[in-house]
């Protein structure tokens, strides 16, 4: 059996050069400032990702600082995440990026950007750390393959000459396809299936292209049949539904909705009011209130007055009735298309720059403490390429840096 010890001089390779990537490389070089580091990314441009994320503005990061909280936005790899955390957390972040020069700010929601909201105020601020740290960034170099060769492990690259590090740290982001995981499958590692995670609802058979641009702030949307359920902002497309709530649904149920091959039902809770009773009472209220005006005038729970418009036209209530003329089966009708309307899926959309999956790199091959492969010494992992996924909100990004920020310790297990 051979043994390979840290040398005092070493050379590290982060292949991938987005997010996860410079965040390891940068890192690797402060905790090693005699090692080599170079960043080989495939592509022509890095931090790809970062630059079209949050609409080009970058969320960074989350304000929610309690772990336990923190946790619950990652429908896989939470339990890795509540480890991890305890080391480099949403606090420790706010504070790397502060600390070189880049303000952030909070949203209402949490939300954390650069306080320019502007994406290239954390690729600057990347690219001048690599310079400062004389990390290498080579553009261009698409590694095929890795193997051991004694103590060092040989990469394989597209077109150019094979080269070897003494330490590699993979951060490729997710794959869309399996294939595109096939070279850390060929070294023993167990893959996850990959699936699409955050993606919008098509809806091609529904009449709702002409509410494109509506926004309901609080609304319920759940998947009948199964326990998936969230609620916030619900955004109407020209192609069907979107905003947090319909991608939360997509991120939890990321790999039921793919067995449905994404042809299911959704229930929207228009008025986020789960008690049925207590929106009966509301209805009971304005029809005592506005007997006599047009149902179409009075809008319940302040809905916007063109999906207020459309639920009326899909139960069959014209505009102009009086509520004093709705009745029981007409406040049964309002009843259940507010708290129960339902809408068919039949397909999905997803954003090719911020393409989020589920799956990848098994978290059963990799070492939690240290982000270093089970089965070849030496290799470390960290971002998308493993099998950690969460909701929109900057989490996704959060866990890019925590686990780079592990990896790049290049400790031994």
């Amino acid at each position: 059996m051979q043994f390979c010890f840290m040398k005092q001089e070493f050379n590290v390779a982060v292949i991938g050069g987005g997010a996860a990537g410079f965040f390891a490389a940068i890192h690797v070089k402060e905790n090693f400032p005699h090692a080599d580091v170079v960043i080989l990314e495939k592509s022509s441009k890095v931090l790809a990702k970062v630059k079209v994320s949050g609409g080009g503005r970058c969320n960074v990061t989350n304000a929610e600082e309690k772990i336990s909280s923190l946790v619950k936005a990652y429908p896989r790899g939470g339990k890795l995440l509540k480890k991890l955390f305890t080391k480099f957390k949403t606090s420790h972040t706010v504070k790397w990026f502060e600390n070189r020069n880049v303000p952030l700010v909070v949203q209402e929601d949490n939300c954390i950007f650069p306080k320019s909201q502007s994406s290239q105020s954390i690729i600057d601020c990347f690219l001048n750390e690599c310079l400062r740290l004389n990390v290498s960034i080579l553009n261009g170099y698409a590694v095929q393959s890795i193997h051991k060769a004694g103590c060092v492990l040989k990469l394989e690259i597209r077109d150019r000459n094979a080269m070897s590090f003494d330490y590699v740290i993979v951060t490729t982001g997710g794959s869309p396809k399996l294939d595109g995981l096939k070279w850390l499958a060929e070294l023993g590692h167990d893959i996850v299936y990959p699936v699409p995670s955050l993606f919008t609802f098509n809806m091609p058979k529904e009449n709702i292209s002409h509410l494109m641009g509506i926004v309901v702030e609080n609304a319920i949307a759940r998947i009948p049949g199964t326990n998936l359920v969230a609620n916030g902002p619900l955004l109407f497309t020209h192609w069907g539904m979107s905003g947090p709530a319909i991608l939360v649904l997509s991120s939890f149920g990321a790999r039921l909705l793919a067995e449905k091959n994404y042809h299911f039902n959704c229930a929207v809770n228009w008025v986020n009011q789960e008690n049925h009773e207590i929106v009966r009472k509301e209805l009971h209220s304005l029809t005592a209130s506005f007997a006599n005006h047009n149902v179409g005038n009075i809008r319940p729970y302040y809905l916007p007055v063109r999906l207020w418009h459309y639920l009326l036209e899909k139960i069959g209530i014209p505009k102009d009735r009086k509520w004093s003329e709705l009745g029981k089966k007409g406040e049964n009708k309002l009843l259940e298309v507010l708290t129960n309307d339902l809408y068919q899926v039949n397909g999905k959309t997803t954003f090719k720059e911020e393409f989020v999956t589920a799956g990848g790199v098994s978290l059963n091959s990799v070492n939690w403490n240290s982000m270093e492969s089970k089965v070849v010494p030496g290799l470390f992992f960290a971002g998308e390429v493993l099998d950690i996924d969460a909701i929109t909100g900057g989490y996704n990004f959060q866990a890019a840096w925590t686990t780079a920020f592990i990896a790049a310790k290049l400790a031994r297990n």
